[in-house]
C-alpha cells in the first residue's frame, strides 16, 4: 500500500437525522417519500458514515485545513464511496454545494469529447464568488470506464487546473485507471460491508417504513448481497409491497433459485433413479430458466456499469433470451 493510500474497512450510510438537511440542495420531507430507498437513507454528512474514526478525522481535516487533494475512491459496489464525496461536498460548500460540483458517469460518456468539452470548460472557469472554499469539484463516478485516450487527456487537466478545481475518482477496479492519475490522488479503499453492520440498518429501515421482515428473510439478503448495502436497500424496497418478506419472498424477487430447491434437486440426483430424478428436475425447470435468464442480466449490468462495449452486451442480452427459451423447451 502506498503512503497516499488510505484503506477503509467500512464506510457504511445511516438514517439521515431529522434535524440535519434542511438547506435547499437537500430533499424535504416530501420529497423523500417518493424517493428510492437508496436515495432516500444516502447519508449527508460525514458523521452520518460510519467508518474507522481516523478516515472521517482525515477527511475532516483535509476540509479544516483547506487542503483538500485530489481522490481517489475504489471497492465493491454499495460501500459508500458516492457517498462519502457528496458529504464531504456539502461540507465543502455549505447548502449551495450544487453550483461547485459537476457529478458525472464515465459509464455513460467514456471517450475524449467528454473531457475536452464538458469536464476541461467548468474546470478551467474560477468561481466568481466564495462559497466555503475557493476551487470547484469533479466528482468522476466509475472512471475504470473511460478510455485510455480520454484518461491521458484528464491527467493534463488535472495538472493544468489544480488551482481552480479537484477531482474524485471512484471506481470499483482501481487497475484499469491510469497509473499516472492514481499517483495524483489521495486513495481509499472501500472494502464490502460486515454483515451485523447491515442487519442493524435493514432491521431499522423495516421500521421505518413499516416493513415486515423475517429472520430468515434477513439471512438471505445478507447472502446474496455480499456486502452491498445499495443491493440490500433495492431490493428491500422491491420486496415491500408484501404483507411478510422472507426468504421465498427475497429470492423471488431477485430470480435466484431456493437453495431448499436445489438441494432437493441434488439430492435427487444423488439417490433417484433416472425417470424420478427426471420428473422431480423438471418441475423447477420453469423458475430454473427464469432463474438462469435473471442471472444472465446481472452479468451483462455488471459488464455495461464496468465499462463492457454497450454493443457486446446486446448481443449478449439477445443471446441469454434465446437461450433461456431453448432451456425452457427441453
Amino acid at each position: 500500500m502506498s503512503d497516499n493510500e488510505i484503506d477503509t474497512e467500512e464506510t457504511l450510510p445511516v438514517l439521515p437525522s431529522k434535524n440535519k438537511g434542511k438547506g435547499k440542495a437537500f430533499p424535504t420531507k416530501h420529497d423523500k417519500e417518493h424517493l428510492p430507498w437508496v436515495e432516500k437513507y444516502r447519508p449527508h454528512t460525514l458523521s452520518d458514515l460510519i467508518s474507522l474514526e481516523y478516515i472521517t478525522s482525515t477527511l475532516d481535516k483535509f476540509i479544516k485545513e483547506r487542503q483538500f487533494p485530489h481522490l481517489l475512491f475504489y471497492g465493491p459496489p454499495g460501500t459508500g464511496k458516492t457517498s462519502t464525496i457528496l458529504a464531504c461536498a456539502k461540507k465543502l460548500f455549505g447548502k449551495d454545494w450544487n453550483a461547485s460540483v459537476m457529478e458525472l458517469n464515465a459509464s455513460d460518456e467514456r471517450g475524449i469529447d467528454m473531457v475536452r468539452e464538458d469536464i476541461k470548460g467548468f474546470a478551467s472557469t474560477r468561481k466568481l464568488f466564495s462559497t466555503g472554499s475557493e476551487f470547484k469539484l469533479v466528482i468522476l463516478d466509475e472512471a475504470d470506464g473511460l478510455t485510455n485516450i480520454a484518461q491521458n487527456a484528464l491527467r493534463r487537466i488535472v495538472e493544468d487546473y489544480a488551482k481552480n478545481v479537484r477531482f474524485c475518482f471512484i471506481c470499483n477496479n482501481v487497475q484499469r485507471l491510469n497509473p499516472a492519475l492514481q499517483s495524483r490522488c489521495t486513495r481509499f479503499r472501500f472494502r464490502p460491508l460486515k454483515q451485523d453492520q447491515i442487519r442493524s440498518r435493514i432491521e431499522e429501515i423495516a421500521m421505518a417504513e413499516n416493513v415486515n421482515i423475517t429472520e430468515n428473510g434477513i439471512q438471505a439478503l445478507l447472502k446474496l448481497c455480499g456486502g452491498d448495502m445499495r443491493r440490500v436497500l433495492n431490493i428491500l424496497q422491491s420486496c415491500s409491497s408484501r404483507d411478510v418478506i422472507d426468504e421465498t419472498v427475497i429470492y423471488n424477487c431477485t430470480g435466484y433459485p431456493h437453495p431448499n430447491d436445489m438441494e432437493s434437486i441434488m439430492n435427487s440426483l444423488a439417490n433417484d433413479e433416472f425417470s424420478t430424478a427426471y420428473s422431480k428436475i423438471k418441475i423447477f425447470m420453469e423458475n430454473l430458466t427464469l432463474a438462469y435468464f435473471f442471472k444472465n442480466l446481472r452479468s451483462i449490468e455488471h459488464n455495461l456499469n464496468t465499462g463492457g462495449n454497450s454493443t457486446i452486451q446486446l448481443a449478449a442480452l439477445i443471446g441469454a433470451y434465446k437461450n433461456a427459451l431453448k432451456k425452457a423447451d427441453k
